[in-house]
């Protein structure tokens, strides 16, 4: 059985790390390097960079710190964030990062998930779904979850890992930054649609938490923030409990 990840996520705003619920309201956090070095040294299993507001100020991600991130940690790195092409994905690989999420242009153009998967291999390529609860059901934002489509998450998710997705980030932002817990339907009805990996985010607040998407959700991994960033959860410590919990955990 692969082991179950526990991935600390930096969404960054102005070269600042940011925290907030159901994607308004930010607060600072901290310098994104410096977390990531700590998160690496915890024994976080891989990291996740989101330059949150790039899509919607229509710009590339931070290369430069991209690459600064990535010479201070030796664990798997993804990064996403006004990512809409092949050339930029390949400009991110090179800076330093192991894996690309793309989340508003895959939507617009799902063949880009074929042919970054094509080029550079489906484990290099992350989809991104960001989705709530509407009077029609799930469905997915896109544009930092400003904006709504009819577009369902368990369809597109499918979609996806057949166009060549290696990977699902689901986040629901109804659940986002609340701390009581995954959404555990949704995950559960996305992860157990695909045969690839699913990353739960959004919600989690306690140990329990992370131990209810792993088992009742399906989720392969949990991805969380603001718990990690404001010394709430100590990574060693949740991973200790789950793996006391009885789950493949990498100590």
């Amino acid at each position: 059985m692969l082991a179950k990840r526990i991935i600390p996520c930096l969404d960054v705003k102005d070269g600042r790390t940011v925290k907030g619920k159901q994607f308004i309201n930010l607060r600072d956090a901290g310098d994104p390097v410096e977390l990531a070095a700590r998160y690496a040294a915890e024994g976080a299993d891989e990291l996740v960079f989101l330059d949150i507001s790039a899509t919607n100020e229509g710009r590339k991600t931070f290369t430069e710190l991209v690459r600064r991130i990535s010479r201070e940690i030796n664990i798997p790195f993804t990064v996403g964030g006004g990512v809409s092409s092949v050339s930029d994905i390949g400009r991110l690989l090179d800076a330093g990062a192991d894996k690309i999420s793309v989340n508003t242009a895959a939507v617009r153009n799902p063949s880009l998930i074929a042919e970054a998967a094509g080029l550079f291999g489906s484990q290099c390529v992350v989809i991104a779904i960001d989705a709530r609860r509407t009077n029609n059901g799930f469905r997915v934002f896109i544009n930092g979850g400003q904006v709504p489509t009819e577009i369902e998450p368990v369809q597109w998710a499918m979609r996806c890992a057949r166009q060549g997705a290696g990977e699902i980030l689901l986040t629901s932002i109804d659940t986002d930054g609340t701390k009581q817990g995954f959404d555990i339907e949704m995950t559960r009805a996305v992860a157990s649609a695909v045969d690839i990996p699913v990353i739960a985010s959004g919600g989690g607040g306690n140990p329990d938490d992370f131990a209810e998407v792993f088992a009742l959700g399906g989720a392969d991994a949990s991805l969380a923030a603001g718990v990690f960033h404001y010394g709430e959860l100590q990574i060693g410590a949740l991973k200790r409990f789950l793996k006391m919990r009885g789950f493949t955990i990498r100590l």
